[in-house]
């Protein structure tokens, strides 16, 4: 089951499952109030165990600690003896309230971040920057062009604004690779809102960040909602983690108990199998982990695969959720 599948029409060939690492910011930033602190031996024991469960390739960020998970990142991979090439890593820059000279002038702080691992994907994080599509995409192309970077991406953007950055990136004989957006069998948006549709037609790939919609399609918080109250951050204040909430999402956390107990795999892991296999090849997953046990719990999604009647399944009863 552990085979790989290409980013958009890229040359990066990526494990369906990647690794979020925005847990890794070590309490600096915004990001970083929101995680627990985690050792540089925990942050290593959580990549390897990736490593050695097939997973090749990490989702890190500028705005994750302000650079503190992609050197948290970069130190465990030196220290897992990994080389440049031995895996791949996707970055962002952050728009907001920059313009496209920041692109370049801050890619050498991504690298030096790095420690000499390459930048292989590198992705606007959000559409909100000062400046135009169009100047933001020649100055990612000029990176292509210097060999700064290997691959183009953006993350968060709608499907008019990723028609754009594709339409201008072909100026320069080049493709955009991937959009990396919310998307999970509690939050669909993208298939009404053009964004998958327009994916489709372009040949790009959907990255799906927070493919467990925040903890909940694995089911625990349904179990014992008094979880909820020792949960740390916004999510405990979120109209889905209420009891109306709960009792909306429960018909999808049912079907996926039972799908579990079938392949005696966990509530989660039928969830992000869900994600991987629906769509063909198009959709890949970037679930986070803060503990090397929820590592090895991601990995263990790809050691099977849901058929066609199961995966059909899903989408019926998850329809039906957003549909209430």
């Amino acid at each position: 089951m552990l085979t790989t599948r290409r980013l958009g029409q890229s040359d990066l060939m990526v494990s369906a499952l990647g690794l979020g690492c925005s847990q890794f910011s070590r309490g600096q930033g915004f990001g970083g109030k929101y995680w627990a602190f985690l050792p540089d031996a925990e942050i290593r024991e959580i990549v390897r165990i990736c490593l050695d469960g097939g997973i090749n390739w990490f989702d890190t960020a500028e705005s994750y600690g302000k650079g503190e998970s992609e050197r948290s990142l970069a130190r465990a991979l030196r220290a897992l003896k990994k080389s440049t090439g031995d895996v791949i890593i996707a970055t962002k820059w952050q728009p907001l309230f920059r313009t496209a000279g920041s692109i370049l002038e801050t890619v050498d702080t991504r690298l030096a971040n790095l420690d000499g691992f390459p930048i292989d994907l590198y992705q606007i994080h959000n559409p909100l920057s000062l400046s135009s599509i169009k100047a933001q995409m020649r100055a990612m192309a000029r990176l292509v062009r210097d060999k700064k970077i290997r691959s183009i991406g953006v993350s968060n953007f709608p499907a008019q604004q990723m028609r754009k950055a594709h339409a201008e990136l072909s100026a320069f004989g080049l493709k955009l690779a991937t959009n990396q957006v919310r998307y999970s069998l509690l939050d669909r948006g993208i298939e009404t809102n053009g964004v998958l549709d327009a994916a489709k037609e372009l040949g790009v790939s959907i990255i799906s960040y927070s493919p467990l919609a925040q903890g909940l399609l694995s089911g625990k918080f349904h179990e014992n909602p008094g979880l909820i109250r020792k949960r740390s951050g916004y999510r405990k204040y979120m109209r889905a983690f209420k009891p109306k909430g709960l009792e909306k999402s429960r018909p999808v956390i049912q079907a996926l108990r039972e799908l579990a107990q079938k392949y005696q795999v966990t509530p989660a892991q039928i969830a992000l199998n869900w994600l991987i296999n629906f769509h063909g090849e198009m959709v890949v997953t970037i679930p986070g982990a803060t503990k090397a046990a929820q590592a090895q719990e991601n990995i263990g999604t790809l050691t099977f695969a849901l058929n066609r009647e199961e995966l059909d399944r899903l989408d019926k009863v998850s329809s039906s959720f957003k549909k209430n």
